[in-house]
Formats: structure tokens, sequence, C-alpha cells
């Protein structure tokens, strides 16, 4: 095996090693304990759209999620990982089936506070790397300048998507109308939140009281590319686990695997203080920050070179 690719993307890599020791220092600087929980879980938080990679009986996390929040209802106010997650068939120029998540979660939290959180987290990150507000990517010079640009996806709908997002997800293409029509559009010439997302597109999130026609979830959107995905968390076991039941269903529909409930996860629940969660991918924010077009260049090794 010819090692010249390994080589060539030292420079990315050694970037990739000062943007994750940033984002460290930024938790530790914010009070927030660095934790860790196990990759093998007997079941993952099931959702149609995301399909866990089987380890025997059990499964690879897709998201250190339920864990996490287990801690949160342990007492732990303020903690982050850095952690490899799995996500079976994803490939593709902004996807590897092993990725590298951020997750952190506070309690006391709503998901309009990790809006702030995430201007202060890059924007720290931006300045260890040297860049400060003004970062160039694939010819696009986006202002980091805070506070970023806001969006329901109502709105979004409305302007990029030629329909309204619940006719979108009653022909079923609210998934493709947002990949192909609305997401390039995102995050230009600033970073952009998308916000506010049908209730039926966000399993774990919380409903927004004043509309619970919508979850209280964000997405990050910078030069069209989907960065992070947070939420108010939902702190109702009978509700979560009533969401569960329906993401199954609908995983059974389409021939899928459906998962085991968490009864672990739904007990700890009844404990669980509000709070607000934040999934980042740290493959695409270093890809941001080398100005690489797709993350085989960010990473050691694509699962095709195994």
């Amino acid at each position: 095996m010819s090692y010249s690719r390994q080589a060539a993307i030292r420079p990315n890599l050694e970037r990739r090693a000062r943007v994750i020791d940033a984002v460290r220092v930024f938790f530790r600087e914010a009070g927030f304990l660095e934790i860790e929980t196990p990759l093998r879980i007997p079941a993952p938080a099931p959702e149609s759209h995301i399909d866990a990679q089987e380890t025997g009986d059990w499964f690879l996390q897709t998201s250190p999620e339920l864990c996490m929040k287990r801690l949160l209802a342990a007492g732990y106010e303020k903690i982050f990982q850095i952690s490899r997650c799995f996500r079976k068939g994803e490939r593709g120029g902004r996807h590897v089936p092993e990725m590298t998540l951020l997750e952190w979660y506070a309690a006391g939290l709503d998901y309009m506070d990790l809006m702030l959180q995430c201007e202060d987290l890059i924007e720290f990150v931006a300045a260890r790397m040297d860049i400060g507000r003004r970062l160039v990517y694939q010819s696009q010079t986006i202002d980091l300048t805070p506070p970023w640009d806001r969006l329901t996806v109502a709105e979004a709908f409305e302007r990029f998507g030629g329909m309204t997002a619940q006719e979108a997800l009653d022909r079923d293409c609210f998934d493709e109308i947002m990949g192909i029509d609305i997401e390039p559009q995102l995050g230009k010439a600033r970073p952009l939140f998308l916000y506010d997302y049908p209730a039926r597109c966000g399993a774990l999130a919380r409903l927004k009281p004043a509309d619970p026609s919508v979850v209280e979830r964000f997405e990050l959107y910078i030069a069209g590319m989907e960065l992070c995905n947070a939420f108010s968390e939902l702190t109702d076991p009978l509700e979560q686990r009533a969401r569960f039941e329906i993401e199954n269903r609908a995983r059974g529909s389409l021939g899928k695997t459906v998962y085991p409930i968490a009864e672990p996860f739904l007990q700890a629940l009844e404990s669980m203080p509000a709070a607000a969660g934040n999934a980042l991918g740290l493959d695409r924010l270093v890809m941001l920050f080398t100005d690489v077009a797709s993350i085989d260049e960010v990473v050691a090794f694509m699962p095709e070179e195994l």
C-alpha cells in the first residue's frame, strides 16, 4: 500500500490536532468537564434516517447522547465529549461511516443559549488558528463576526423551497428539498442558524411552548455546509417513549432494524433537569479551517484504505 495520500495531507492533520486542542481549551475554560462514555451500547436512539452499525447483539453508538443525558440526570451540569461515532452506510464528500463528534450539554440552558455558545466556540477556535473573523472557504469569504444570521425552517422553505415545510413533509420530500434547494443557500456570507424544525423532525427535542407545531432545534450552516445539530432537550419520559415508538414504527415500515428501547435512559429522564445539547461534526469543522472540499482530506484513513 502506498502512503502518498497520508504524506500529502499531513499539514491538514496537524491543523486538525490544533483545532481539537482549541476545542478542549474552550470548554475547560468555560467550566465543562470532559467525559467519556461507551462506544458499544445495547440500544441506540431510534431515528428513521440514521442507521447504527451492529456489533454482535449490540450497536456502535451513532452519538453519545443517551449516556451523556444520563450523566445530566446524575447531577453533572456542564459536560463535553470528543467521541468516535458510527453511522452505517454514510459515505460521501462530507460523510464517513466512522466520524468524530463534539457533543456538549449544559443544564439550565436552551437552544437559543447554545447558539451563543456556538458563536463563542467557533470564534475562539478561529482565533487560535490565526484566522480571526474572516474565514475563506472554497473561494467564499465568511464573516464570523457575531451575532450570526438566524432563519426559521418555515422561512427557509418559503424563500428557497417552493413549498411550505408542511407540504414537503406531506409529500415525503422534506429532506430532498433541504439537501438540494435550501442547504446550499445557507451561510454563504455569514454563518446561519436554521431553527424551529417541524415537530416531526426532532425525536429528542422539546416542543416550543409558544408554538408546539415545532421543536426547539437548530442546525448551523457555514458556506452551505451543515456543521451541528442542537436542541432544547425533551425531559418527559412518557413523551420520549412515545416518540421512540413512532420512530421505530417508521423504521419498520422502511424495512430497517427496529431498535430495542433504551429503558435506563428513559428512567433517567425522570431526574434530568432542563438542559440543551449540541452535536458538532469535528471533521467538518476541520474542513472549514483547512479549506478542503472533501472530508477525505482531513481524516488519516478512509474506509476504502483499511
